[in-house]
C-alpha cells in the first residue's frame, strides 16, 4: 500500500469518529464506586447468591457482594477511596440460611469491627437476616488491594465473595499517579482481577442449599476448569462493561492505549492457584507489590522495579505494573511512512521510533518487500484491519467480520498456563483478553 492510500485510510478512520460524534475525552478511571465526597467514605455491601454466565454457554451458582440493595456481582464492587480517608463498610448478609459471612481487608491496619452476630475466627461475622457488621479503618497507604470474606475462606472466596479496593494517593492528579512518587505516573489504568472456579464445587453448594442443608464441600476434590479476568471468561472479557446480558458481571478487561503512553495494570490474584499472566507486545514493569512501591527509599521512586513478560501472580497478592508500547525495534515504520519525490519523509508521529522511521515493511530480500497474499487467498482474524500499518485499513475478504475500527494493533494478554485458556475444556477462552494499540487521535473512553 503506498503512502497516499495509507494517509487516506487514516483520514477515513478519524472522519468516521467525527461523523458519529465521538468526543476526545480525558481518560476515565477504573469502574468502581466511592462512598461520597467527604473524608469519610461509607459503603453498604450485601452478600447475596446469584448466577453468572460462563464462556462455554453455561451458568454457575455463586455468592457475591452487591452495592446496597442492588444486584449481586462477581467480583464485588470496586471500592475507590483517597489516601487518608476514613473508610466505613457496612455488611449485610442475604446468603442462604446457616451461612455466616464477613469481610477482611488485607493491607489495611487497625480495622475495627462492630456489630454482627459472632466474633468469628478472623473478624466479626454476620448471620443471614437483618443484622449488620460495620468495618472501619483509615486508608493510610495508596495502592491496589483486595477485600474478601474472612469466614470459611476456602469455600466463600471460591464462591465469589471477593473484590478490589483502590486507594488513590494524596497528590495533585491522583487519577494519573498510583503512588505519591511521580515515578508511578500513568496515562490509563485497567484492573485485572484473576480467579478460577470448579463448576462441580459450585453445583454441590447449590444442591445443598436447595435441599435446605448447610453447604459442605471437599476441598481436596477441587479441580478448576473455569478461569476469569474481572469475573468474565474470554472472549467475554473483551465485551463492553455493564452489558445487559451479563447483569452480575459488570467489569470487562479490554485495555486500550496509544503508542508511548503508560498503562497502569492493577493485577490481583484472588484465587487459590498461581496464574502466569503474560503480555504480548512488550514487557511490563512491576513498580509495586501488595500496595507498596518497590523503592529503596521513600524519595527514590520505584528504583527496585522489575521488568518481565510474564507475571507470576501469587494467590493473595496484588501488583501494580506499567506497560508501554512504541513499536521501537520492529525494524520497519509502523505508520507506512514513505519518502516523497524529493526523498523527504513525513514528520515523526508522537513517540515514533526515529531509527525505524521510513523503513519499509519487512523484506524477503533487499528491495523485495514482503507482500500479503491476495485478499481471496487469506484468512484474517477479526482484529486485523487489512493493513500492516497502524491507523490504516484495507478491504476485507467477502464475508469477513472486522472489529478493528481504527486500524489498531491487537496484542493478546493471557495466562501462560495452557489449560487456563479454556472454558471448561473449550478453547479458546478463560484467562484471556487483549490490549489494543490505537493511533493517536482515536478516543479512548
Amino acid at each position: 500500500m503506498n503512502q497516499t492510500i495509507h494517509k487516506l485510510a487514516q483520514s477515513a478512520g478519524f472522519l468516521m469518529a467525527f461523523l458519529i460524534g465521538l468526543p476526545l475525552p480525558a481518560q476515565a478511571a477504573i469502574d468502581g464506586i466511592n462512598g461520597g465526597t467527604s473524608t469519610t467514605q461509607t459503603f453498604n455491601l450485601t452478600a447475596k447468591p446469584g448466577y453468572i454466565s460462563t464462556g462455554d454457554g453455561n451458568s454457575v451458582y455463586v455468592w457475591g457482594y452487591a452495592n446496597g440493595t442492588g444486584a449481586m456481582q462477581y467480583p464485588g464492587p470496586t471500592l475507590i477511596v483517597k489516601q487518608g480517608d476514613k473508610v466505613v463498610v457496612n455488611l449485610s448478609n442475604n446468603l442462604p440460611a446457616g451461612v455466616s459471612t464477613s469481610i477482611i481487608f488485607p493491607g489495611q491496619s487497625q480495622v475495627d469491627a462492630t456489630g454482627g452476630n459472632a466474633a468469628g475466627l478472623v473478624t466479626k461475622e454476620v448471620n443471614p437476616g437483618n443484622s449488620t457488621v460495620t468495618y472501619t479503618f483509615t486508608a493510610t497507604e495508596p495502592g491496589t488491594y483486595m477485600y474478601h470474606s474472612g469466614t470459611n475462606q476456602a469455600l466463600q472466596l471460591d464462591m465469589g465473595l471477593v473484590g478490589t479496593l483502590i486507594v488513590r494517593p494524596k497528590v495533585a492528579d491522583p487519577l494519573h499517579q498510583a503512588y505519591t512518587h511521580s515515578g508511578s505516573a500513568f496515562t490509563h489504568e485497567y484492573l485485572f482481577l484473576l480467579s478460577e472456579m470448579d463448576p462441580a464445587f459450585h453445583a454441590k453448594v447449590e444442591s445443598d442449599v436447595l435441599a435446605g442443608l448447610t453447604p459442605s464441600v471437599d476441598n481436596l476434590q477441587h479441580l478448576s476448569t473455569l478461569w476469569f479476568i474481572n469475573g468474565r471468561n474470554g472472549p467475554d472479557t473483551m465485551l463492553d462493561g455493564k452489558v445487559s446480558w451479563l447483569p452480575n458481571q459488570p467489569y470487562n478487561a479490554l485495555a486500550r492505549m496509544h503508542p508511548g503512553e503508560k498503562l497502569l495494570m492493577r493485577v490481583i490474584n484472588v484465587g487459590r492457584d498461581l496464574h502466569p499472566f503474560h503480555t504480548h507486545g512488550n514487557n511490563m514493569l512491576m513498580i509495586a507489590r501488595d500496595g507498596r512501591m518497590l523503592a529503596s527509599s521513600s524519595s527514590s521512586g520505584p528504583d527496585l522495579a522489575t521488568s518481565n513478560y510474564t507475571l507470576q501472580a501469587v494467590p493473595g497478592e496484588t501488583y501494580d505494573l506499567i506497560y508501554q508500547w512504541t513499536g521501537a525495534g520492529l525494524n520497519w515504520d509502523i505508520y507506512g511512512h514513505l519518502p516523497d519525490a524529493n526523498g523527504n519523509l513525513p514528520p515523526l508521529e508522537p513517540f515514533e521510533s526515529e531509527a525505524d522511521h521510513g523503513k519499509p515493511f519487512p523484506q524477503i530480500s533487499p528491495g523485495v518487500p514482503l507482500a500479503l497474499p491476495n485478499i481471496l487467498d487469506r484468512f484474517e482474524g477479526e482484529g486485523f484491519s487489512g493493513s500492516p500499518f497502524l491507523g490504516a485499513s484495507e478491504s476485507a475478504r467477502p464475508g469477513q467480520v472486522k472489529l478493528n475500527r481504527f486500524g489498531g494493533y491487537f496484542h493478546m494478554w493471557h495466562s501462560h498456563a495452557e489449560r487456563e485458556l479454556t472454558n471448561d475444556d473449550i478453547f479458546p477462552g478463560g484467562m484471556l483478553t487483549m490490549v489494543i494499540i490505537e493511533p493517536h487521535g482515536v478516543p479512548i473512553p
